[in-house]
């Protein structure tokens, strides 16, 4: 069957090691849409941070972002959203204290008060970029507890690979385990590693069966394509599961399709290759 919607990552995926939008990718994304086929992006950054990119696009896209909390347009309609209780997250924050450093709040609002922190290490080389970039969103507050006036997006967690692992494996420890999900992307090469806990029935792939569902789109409609843990289970759904060349190594021993790596413009070689091939 023809593909009817495109997911794709960003980070990693989408955006080559510089930030950029290799030519190659925005014109086989623009050729997707002129024949018709509906675009998403499909990533773990949240909405404000992640509209920079989809302009770069000069299409209508579809933006599920937050690894799946959220579902958006360009132009901020929102379709879906799903939030973590707050209590679910006062709990977690109590059971992963030693921890603390560098966690964060993230919240569905404007601007002001989006994003809160209780301590960050403002020297660490891997966030400094981001922690710069988002500066406008970030607000200190002590305990960071008493930022749960509403219920939260997420709560996130950064560190080195084995130090997130850990973290991941307490949390699935925990007796109400069943009140979140937990999805992880790592960086191995950097050591760094994120950690999101969302409603237990978040993922990139639950908000993408959604979204097809909606559109009325077939599983076999579907391609997606990614390159992190995170993006596991939105491959698992889509009929044709696309990893990059560049993606973790076990993401790429599944048995899926594998494209070039994100410096080679693999996004667009895919989608050339399965969602513009003449049939």
């Amino acid at each position: 069957m023809p593909i009817r919607l495109i997911a794709i990552d960003i980070d990693g995926t989408l955006l080559d090691s510089r930030g950029q939008v290799p030519e190659g990718n925005q014109r086989a994304i623009a050729a997707a849409v002129e024949r018709g086929v509906e675009v998403a992006l499909v990533t773990g950054r949240r909405y404000t941070f992640a509209l920079p990119v989809a302009e770069r696009l000069p299409v209508p896209l579809t933006m599920i972002v937050n690894n799946g909390a959220l579902v958006r347009t360009k132009q901020g309609e929102t379709f879906a959203r799903q939030l973590l209780p707050r209590e679910s997250a006062r709990r977690v924050l109590g059971a992963t204290a030693d921890f603390r450093m560098g966690a964060l709040l993230l919240f569905d609002r404007p601007k002001e008060n989006q994003i809160l922190y209780e301590s960050l290490d403002w020297n660490n080389p891997s966030r400094t970029d981001y922690w710069r970039r988002n500066r406008e969103y970030l607000t200190q507050i002590t305990p960071l507890e008493a930022g749960l006036t509403e219920d939260p997006i997420q709560v996130m967690y950064t560190g080195g690979v084995a130090e997130m692992r850990r973290l991941g494996e307490r949390l699935a420890g925990l007796e109400f385990a069943n009140e979140y999900a937990v999805q992880m992307t790592e960086y191995e090469a950097k050591n760094f590693t994120l950690l999101d806990v969302l409603h237990a029935e978040v993922s990139k792939g639950a908000a993408l069966r959604h979204w097809a569902e909606r559109r009325g789109y077939a599983a076999s409609e579907v391609m997606a394509i990614g390159d992190n843990f995170n993006d596991r289970e939105m491959l698992d759904f889509a009929g044709v599961a696309v990893v990059m060349g560049n993606s973790v190594a076990e993401m790429r021993s599944d048995g899926r399709h594998v494209t070039g790596t994100n410096d080679e413009g693999g996004v667009g070689q895919a989608i050339e290759r399965f969602a513009l091939r003449e049939t």
